[in-house]
């Protein structure tokens, strides 16, 4: 039974750990992609991309990003122009991985608040490993998660379930146990495959549609106010949170 908190949040009544996506979840790093986008873009002599627009094309991995931007100038996406443009892209983005991400609120909180508690904290992103553990190390929250699953650690990627339970069978727990927070249809998605809980954040990148659309357990509106949930699952232990 999933037990409910408020109106339209469902909690399961035996989270023992929450897995995390990365952009648009605990890092703002759409800057960083559309940076890396305009530059290889101008690279190649192609118009330049709205960021607004490139960030709808956020989610589905670099690959797609790449083919999504070839598709909105009307170019072929696949064959010897998106090898170069994606190869292009890669570089740029190493170059100024995490140069203009930033936390959202109440991110470090809400981490905080969720390890004290004795949650399993772990992050599940579709960013390949190269770009996903530097990021993490750079603004220095490694320490907080004991399993990060990118997208090159499965076959698959999310929406696919392999992720989430590659971190389950690391855990040694069932899926069952775990709860996703992300902000995406990737997300929800990779969630309900794997048959775990799932809540989103209205903030990230949804490729443009509200998360009121998603098929979800919950929207909290920061990962602090996440946190205040699930310590009601655990009265014995509520470490005092600040607000954002």
């Amino acid at each position: 039974m999933i037990e409910s908190t408020k109106p339209g949040l469902r909690i399961p009544p035996d989270v023992r750990a929450v897995l995390f996506d990365l952009d648009g979840t605990l890092l703002h790093t759409a800057p960083d992609l559309v940076a890396a986008t305009d530059a290889a873009l101008a690279e190649f002599g192609l118009p330049r991309i709205e960021g607004a627009l490139v960030e709808t094309f956020v989610g589905r991995g670099v690959e797609e990003l790449v083919r999504r931007c070839l598709r909105h100038l009307r170019r072929a996406d696949d064959g010897a122009e998106f090898t170069q443009l994606h190869a292009a892209y890669l570089r740029h983005y190493e170059a100024g991985n995490g140069d203009h991400a930033s936390f959202y609120p109440g991110v470090k909180a809400g981490l905080d608040a969720m390890r004290a508690m004795g949650l399993l904290l772990g992050v599940c992103t579709n960013k390949p490993t190269r770009f996903t553990l530097p990021l993490l190390d750079r603004y220095n929250i490694t320490q907080a998660f004991s399993v990060i699953v990118c997208g090159d650690t499965t076959t698959r990627k999310k929406p696919a379930p392999d992720m989430i339970e590659y971190a389950a069978k690391h855990w040694r727990t069932s899926v069952s146990n775990l709860l996703m927070i992300g902000d995406s249809g990737n997300d929800t998605q990779a969630a309900r495959a794997a048959g775990c809980a799932v809540w989103v954040l209205p903030y990230g990148y949804n490729e443009g549609r509200p998360v009121q659309e998603l098929d979800c357990d919950g929207i909290v509106s920061s990962l602090e106010e996440a946190a205040q949930h699930l310590q009601r699952l655990r009265p014995r232990k509520q470490p005092k949170l600040n607000p954002t």
